[in-house]
């Protein structure tokens, strides 16, 4: 008989241990057996619960696309004023747990993933258009070119995880913050 209340802490275990398998491998080259002995249970489980690695992945993509809005709501807790909103988007972008080693080995393959996933894909699309919402929005206020700036800003994060993925070095998530908010004051000025 199932224990009742058990299934979303399997899922999560799941989830945390999909994560982190990725992270330790840096690829999607990972098998539904290797998560599920890691989160200390069966590939039947997993298997009944996400019926497939990508399921798994994708799971755990959104696990990380909630975290990471739920820190920039956090971050941006009455920030009033709009360069300290975009201020948190970024804290948000490189605080520890979004930034750590495990999360953005995830990114890079979620980014992979999106390339031959329909369902990653729209997944990516929608954090993309969330992001340049969250920044243009802000930027109307600062800038005559809050298109540009956002899809520039943009694409200084997603390249900043990009090089922290495949950098055999320790993370440092307060270079990658001022390196953001550099441009950022540069492109204001």
């Amino acid at each position: 008989m199932p224990k009742l209340g058990a299934e979303p802490i399997r899922k999560a275990a799941l989830i945390n241990a999909a994560i982190e398998a990725v992270g330790r491998a840096g690829t999607l080259d990972v098998t539904v057996a290797q998560i599920a002995r890691s989160a200390g249970m069966s590939p039947a489980l997993a298997h009944h619960y996400f019926g497939s690695k990508d399921q798994i992945f994708l799971a755990a993509m959104r696990h990380i696309l909630g975290n990471y809005g739920r820190a920039v709501r956090s971050a941006g807790t009455g920030a009033a004023q709009p360069r300290a909103r975009l201020d948190a988007v970024l804290q948000a972008s490189f605080d520890a747990e979004n930034f750590s080693r495990d999360t953005v080995a995830a990114w890079l393959n979620f980014y992979t993933l999106a390339q031959t996933n329909p369902e990653a894909r729209r997944l990516l699309r929608v954090y993309h258009g969330r992001l340049r919402s969250n920044l243009r929005a802000s930027l109307r206020a600062l800038t005559p070119r809050p298109e540009a700036i956002a899809e520039t800003l943009g694409a200084l994060i997603d390249g900043v995880y990009l090089r922290a993925a495949l950098s055999p070095d320790r993370i440092d998530s307060r270079a990658a913050l001022a390196l953001c908010a550099n441009y950022l004051d540069e492109a204001l000025r």
